[in-house]
């Protein structure tokens, strides 16, 4: 049942026992959905070393969190549809290279209407990413105990990544810098690019939309 489902975390050693060729693409998903709401709350922490790098306005830099927040939520069904027609892992890898590119963007942002723009193609990309995601990990799994290991691990990850955000992000802009909030994602997104092609399946069956 999904109220099951999602308050379920499993052990790695029983869903790893159970699913041997599975559990390396269900990593990949729980990684890439791990830094899509990571960025959500990362930001924040940031925003006052960014305000005056860039010369944000005081009203202008919440735009840094919002320009993101509205590109992710309001294209998320249009995401989940494209996933639908054109086959999850594609629209995944897709939505994972875009949200790769885009946070490098973000680190190399020279202004704020730069950054705004970057924030906002980060945000479609993870909206492609995201739903493409959970698609894929019901097509990945049967129906059933797997099915509950996998999405209980999904939901575990992204409740981890939106908590830890806050902390990762003081201690990265204080200590790093605010461009590296953003270029830490680059090589999380370029191995989940490269697992992604190795271990998620080239053609994947259909189960309903």
């Amino acid at each position: 049942m999904p109220g099951q489902a999602l308050g379920y975390v499993p052990s790695m050693r029983s869903f790893a026992g159970n699913s041997l060729k599975t559990w390396p693409a269900v990593a990949v998903v729980c990684v890439a959905q791990f830094v899509v709401v990571l960025d959500v709350t990362i930001v924040t922490m940031a925003l006052p070393a960014i305000r005056p790098a860039l010369r944000f306005s005081e009203a202008g830099q919440q735009w840094i969190f919002t320009a993101y927040a509205l590109a992710f939520g309001g294209l998320l069904i249009c995401g989940g549809r494209l996933a639908d027609v054109f086959g999850r892992r594609r629209i995944f890898l897709i939505g994972l290279g875009l949200f790769t590119v885009a946070s490098i963007g973000c680190a190399l942002a020279w202004s704020a209407e730069t950054l705004v723009a970057a924030r906002v193609i980060q945000g479609a990309g993870a909206a492609l990413l995201s739903p493409a995601a959970l698609g894929l990990l019901t097509t990945l799994t049967e129906p059933g105990e797997e099915r509950r290991r996998a999405i209980g691990w999904w939901t575990a990850v992204a409740a981890g990544g939106g908590a830890s955000g806050w902390i990762l992000g003081g201690l990265i802009s204080e200590y790093a810098g605010w461009r590296w909030v953003f270029a830490v994602n680059a090589p999380i997104g370029l191995v989940g690019l490269v697992l992604g092609l190795l271990v998620l399946p080239a053609r994947l069956s259909r189960r309903g939309r």
